[in-house]
This record gives structure tokens, C-alpha cells and sequence, in this order.
């Protein structure tokens, strides 16, 4: 389920965070404690696990701000008191009514310890459905980001090694990490079958994919830093519930984080 959000901000000239991924996803978890705790509290504090994973996944994800903006240091300064934002939850169609009624008319602050803006939710549109009802066909599709796609390869350190869309193990890493999240809600027998035919592979674009570097919980003991790229496209084959769960969830690491969030480009 893909959810277009306006929020228009209280003041004019609103200023917030170039990193300001943490705290809107923070925000979003605040939202839908409001309407449902305990769905809440699963989603931040377990996600959808899978026995015998270290892997934690929380399905759902957004988008970048879609608003006019000059960057000022490490601030950046608004140009439009209105902004676009689509969310992506991994939920049935038939929970539209109840996410709609969870954000319409919530506000949204976004700060950090330097500055702070708030922003009220003035439109809720629920995006059609991406496939029909049912539907158990192979699809192609061409996915565009609308926010970074991170893809790592973990170090001995533990630490992730941020690969570019380029990179040779760059789909191979997307796909694993696309299978988990399918293994993870529909088990090992059905995910084998799914993927048995599945495919994703880059298309790079006439300029380079663009890395951005995002800083998370910056200027706290936990801060931590995540690169992404943009201006690339994904081709991604599948039957209609694998990719549905892809955009849904969201491409590649950190999608709770506002990462991987994609739109299908016709």
C-alpha cells in the first residue's frame, strides 16, 4: 500500500535538518502508536522475524520531501510551505481506511537540537493498488528510487562496506536481502518457489548514479552514517505478491529510515 501525504508547515521559511531521515521516521512510528499501540511496538521493536535470523525487518518505508528547498550548511531551508511525502506499508488494501484515518490531520514535527518545524498533514491520498486482486501473473517492472537505496557488504568488523549500483555484487546483495523479507512472512517452501524465476538487475542512466551520504541520530553517541544512491533504475521480475512486497518494503537496507523507497516507472 503506497499513501501520498501533503504536510504544509506552520511558518513560512521552515528550516530543518538535511538528515532529517531519523526524525520523520521517529514521527511516523509516533503516528501509528497513536491509532494502535501494539501494532506499533511490534513494528519498532521486532518487525517481522523469522526463526534462526538476526534479521529484523520493519516493513514499511518513505520517500524523500518533495518540495523546494537550498541547502545551508546542515539545514535545509524551505522554499514552499507544502511537501509531498509517500509512504509505503506492507498492509492490505483493506487497511486504507484505517491508515488514513491514522494520519489526517496529524502534525509532524521534524527536529533535531539545532532547529525545529512543524508541518500539518493536510492531504491523505491512498495510490491505487499495484496489481489486481488475485493476481498470480510474472511481472516486469521498472522501479525508479524516490529515496537512496543503500546496498552493504558486511565487513569482519561488522560494519557495513556501502556499494554503488555499479558495483558486481550489488543485485545479488538486493535480491538476498528481498528474499529474507519474503522468507520472513511467507516461509522457506513458498519463497523458494517465488524466487526460482525472479530477476533484478540495474539500468544505469545517461549521468551516474548519485551517492548521498546520510548521518543517523547525528551528534549523538549513536550516531551512524549510511551511503544510498539515486538516478539509477532497477528492472525487477517477479510474480505480482514478490514485488508488491519489494516496493511495499522497500529496496535494500535501512527502509524504516526513509531508504529504498521506489516508484514504477511506466
Amino acid at each position: 500500500m503506497q499513501v501520498k501525504i501533503i504536510i504544509t508547515a506552520k511558518r513560512p521559511s521552515s528550516v530543518i535538518p538535511v538528515n532529517y531521515q531519523y526524525p520523520l521516521s521517529a514521527v511516523i512510528y509516533k503516528i501509528l502508536a497513536q491509532g494502535d499501540a501494539d501494532y506499533a511496538t511490534f513494528l519498532h521493536d521486532r518487525g517481522y522475524t523469522r526463526d534462526n535470523s538476526l534479521k529484523a525487518f520493519k516493513l514499511f518505508t518513505c520517500s524523500d520531501l518533495n518540495t523546494p528547498f537550498r541547502i545551508k550548511g546542515d539545514r535545509l531551508c524551505l522554499l514552499s510551505n507544502e511537501a509531498i511525502l509517500i509512504l509505503s506499508f506492507h498492509l492490505p488494501q483493506a487497511a486504507s481506511t484505517f491508515i488514513k484515518g491514522l494520519f489526517m490531520n496529524q502534525q509532524i514535527e521534524i527536529a533535531d537540537f539545532k532547529s525545529k518545524a512543524t508541518f500539518s498533514i493536510t492531504s491523505v491520498e491512498i495510490l491505487p493498488p499495484l496489481f489486481a486482486e488475485n493476481d498470480t501473473h510474472s511481472h516486469e517492472l521498472t522501479l525508479e528510487p524516490i529515496s537512496p537505496i543503500v546496498c552493504g557488504q558486511k565487513s569482519t568488523n561488522g560494519h557495513y562496506n556501502f556499494l554503488s549500483p555499479d558495483h558486481e555484487a550489488f543485485c545479488g546483495l538486493i535480491m538476498f536481502n528481498w528474499k529474507e523479507k519474503h522468507r520472513t512472512l511467507y516461509g522457506e517452501e513458498a519463497s523458494k518457489a517465488v524466487f526460482e524465476d525472479a530477476k533484478i538487475a540495474v539500468e544505469l542512466m545517461s549521468n551516474p548514479p548519485k551517492s548521498r551520504l546520510t548521518t543517523i541520530k547525528a551528534g549523538t553517541p549513536g550516531e551512524t552514517k549510511i551511503r544510498g544512491y539515486m538516478n539509477f533504475l532497477l528492472k525487477a521480475k517477479a510474480n505480482a505478491d514478490a514485488l508488491e512486497l519489494l516496493i511495499n518494503s522497500g529496496v535494500g537496507l535501512y527502509n524504516s529510515l526513509c531508504m529504498g523507497s521506489v516508484k514504477i516507472r511506466p
